[in-house]
C-alpha cells in the first residue's frame, strides 16, 4: 500500500493547480479517496470529529445489500434450471446466474461511473462516492435478462436526469436506482414485463414448461399460485434479481439499522402500512389479489427491498422523526393499493416510493409547522 500511496502522490503533481492537468484533478482525487482515507480536514468552522464519512456510509450500504445479492445471483440460476427439469449443483445455479448479473453490475458501474467523472471534471468539484450504492443497486432491480445496452441507457438517464441534473449527490430529490428502473419500465415495457423476463432465458426456450410468471403476474391473471409461505419469504420464486427473498433482505435491513445508517422507523412503518392496506382488500376479497393473504404481500414483489433499501435514502427520504413514520406508512399502504388496482403493473412499491420521495419535503413542512404551532400554544398558556 506504501507503494500505491507513493505513486498516486507522484501522480498528483501533475493534477495540482497551475499543472498541465489541473482541470483532471477530480478524477485522479477520486481514485485517491476511494483507495485511502482522506489525509485532509476542515480548516475553520464547526464541524463534526467521527469516523464516519459518506465513503464508509456507501461500503456499509454495500456490505448489507450483499447477501440479497449473493442468494439473488443463486437463484436465477436455480430458477433456469428449476423450470427446465435439469439437475444441478449450487455451483452450477451461482455460475448460470453469475455470467448473467455480473456483467450488468459491470455496466452499471461503467456508464454511471464514467458521466460522475465526466460531470465532476466539468463541475470543477470531488467525485461523491453516492454512486457505489446506485451503481449495485440499479442491477439488483432489473429482469435477469434484461439486454445490457438497456440497463446502459436506464443507468445514463438516472444519473443525468435523476441525480446531476439536481446538482449530484446529496441534491437529488427522486432515488436513482428507481428513476432507472422506472425509465425502463416506462421505455422498454416488454422487457419489464410480461411471464417470458423473469425466469433466465424463458424467451428463448423450446421448453413450454417456461413461463417465468412472477406470483404477483399470476394472480393479477386470476390464477392461483403454488408456492408456500416460506417458498416466498426465502425468495425460491421468479422475480427481479434481487428483491425476492425477504429473509436476506432482512439480514441486509438489520445491518443498516444496527450501522444507525438507514431508519428503523421508516422500515418498520412501511411493512405496517402494507399490513393494514392488505388487511382491508383481505376484508373484501373480490379477486385474487384483493384475496391474497396480507402477509404473503409483505413477502413477495419488490415491497420489502424497496422499504428496506429505497425508502430509507438519507437523501430523498422524510427527515423529521415524525415524519419518517408518515414516509414510510404511505409508501407502504400506497404500494399495496397500486399493486392491486393496477391489472396493468402489479407491483406498486416502485411509484408508491417515487411519488413519496416528491411528497417528502412536504411531509416535514407540515410535521415541523405542527411542531411549532403547538410550542406557540404552550408559550401563550404560559404567558397568560
Amino acid at each position: 500500500m506504501n507503494f500505491l500511496r507513493k505513486q498516486l502522490d507522484k501522480a498528483g503533481e501533475n493534477f495540482k493547480p497551475g499543472s498541465k492537468f489541473e482541470k483532471f484533478a477530480p478524477a485522479l482525487n477520486a481514485f485517491d479517496t476511494f483507495l485511502f482515507v482522506p489525509n485532509h480536514t476542515t480548516k475553520k468552522g464547526a464541524h463534526i470529529r467521527d469516523a464516519i464519512d459518506l465513503k464508509r456510509t456507501m461500503i456499509t450500504v454495500v456490505i448489507a445489500l450483499l447477501p440479497a445479492l449473493i442468494y439473488g445471483i443463486y437463484n436465477a440460476g436455480a430458477q433456469h434450471f428449476g423450470q427446465t427439469g435439469e439437475a444441478f449443483t449450487f455451483m452450477d445455479a451461482f455460475i448460470h446466474g453469475s455470467w448473467k448479473i455480473v456483467p450488468m453490475i459491470a455496466v452499471s458501474y461503467i456508464v454511471g461511473l464514467s458521466i460522475e467523472f465526466a460531470f465532476a471534471v466539468y463541475r470543477g468539484h470531488e467525485v461523491n462516492e453516492g454512486y457505489l450504492v446506485t451503481g449495485l443497486l440499479i442491477p439488483m432491480i432489473m429482469p435477469v435478462d434484461i439486454p445490457l445496452w438497456m440497463v446502459a441507457v436506464s443507468t445514463a438517464f438516472a444519473v443525468v436526469i435523476g441525480k446531476e441534473a439536481f446538482g449530484g449527490t446529496g441534491m437529488n430529490i427522486l432515488n436513482p436506482a428507481l428513476t432507472a428502473r422506472a425509465f425502463a419500465f416506462f421505455a422498454y415495457p416488454t422487457y419489464m414485463s410480461g411471464n417470458e423476463v423473469w425466469v433466465s432465458e424463458a424467451s428463448a426456450s423450446k421448453v413450454d414448461a417456461i413461463t417465468g410468471e412472477t406470483i404477483l403476474g399470476s394472480l393479477a391473471s386470476g390464477n392461483e399460485v403454488s408456492y408456500s409461505f416460506m417458498d416466498m419469504f426465502n425468495g425460491a420464486i421468479p422475480g427481479s434479481i434481487a428483491e425476492t427473498s425477504t429473509l436476506w433482505i432482512l439480514v441486509g435491513a438489520a445491518i443498516l439499522i444496527f450501522t444507525g445508517i438507514g431508519s428503523w422507523r421508516i422500515i418498520v412503518s412501511g411493512f405496517v402500512g402494507a399490513a393494514v392496506m392488505g388487511l382491508i382488500f383481505n376484508a373484501f376479497s373480490v379477486n385474487a389479489l384483493m384475496a391474497f393473504d396480507w402477509s404473503n404481500h409483505l413477502v413477495v414483489g419488490g415491497l420489502a427491498f424497496g422499504v428496506v433499501f429505497m425508502a430509507t435514502d438519507p437523501v430523498s427520504a422524510a427527515q423529521t422523526t415524525k415524519g419518517k413514520w408518515i414516509y414510510g406508512f404511505l409508501i407502504g399502504f400506497f404500494g399495496i393499493m397500486i399493486r392491486v388496482f393496477n391489472p396493468a403493473y402489479p407491483e406498486g412499491i416502485m411509484l408508491a416510493i417515487l411519488l413519496f420521495n416528491v411528497f417528502a419535503p412536504t411531509i416535514d413542512h407540515y410535521v415541523i409547522q405542527a411542531n411549532i404551532k403547538r410550542r406557540k400554544k404552550r408559550l401563550a398558556a404560559v404567558q397568560a
